[in-house]
C-alpha cells in the first residue's frame, strides 16, 4: 500500500475516500482514531488515505482532478465569486 494524501481533516479525507471508491478505488485512512489525542501529538501529517500499488497513480490523478475543479459558469451565486460550493 502507498500513502497518496494527508487530508486536513476528517471531513475531507471522508469525501475523498468515498470519492475514490465511486471510481472503483478502496481507500483506506490511517491516523483517524488519533484525532483525539490533538494536543498531545502534532497534528501534521496526523491522517493519511493509503491505496494499493496499483491504484496510486490513478488515485492521485483523481485527487488531483477533485482538488483542482473550479465551478461552472452560472453555477455560482454572485455573492461568492469563484468559490465551489458543494
Amino acid at each position: 500500500m502507498q500513502r497518496i494524501y494527508d487530508p486536513q481533516d476528517l471531513l475531507e479525507a471522508e469525501m475523498l475516500r468515498n470519492m475514490l471508491a465511486s471510481e472503483g478505488i478502496e481507500a483506506h485512512l490511517t491516523g483517524g482514531h488519533l484525532l483525539g489525542a490533538i494536543g498531545e501529538v502534532p497534528v501534521h501529517g496526523l491522517l493519511g488515505l493509503l491505496v494499493e500499488n496499483h491504484q496510486a497513480e490513478q488515485a492521485r490523478q483523481l485527487i488531483a482532478a477533485y482538488n483542482a475543479a473550479q465551478p461552472l459558469p452560472g453555477e455560482e451565486p454572485e455573492s461568492w465569486p469563484g468559490v465551489l460550493l458543494c
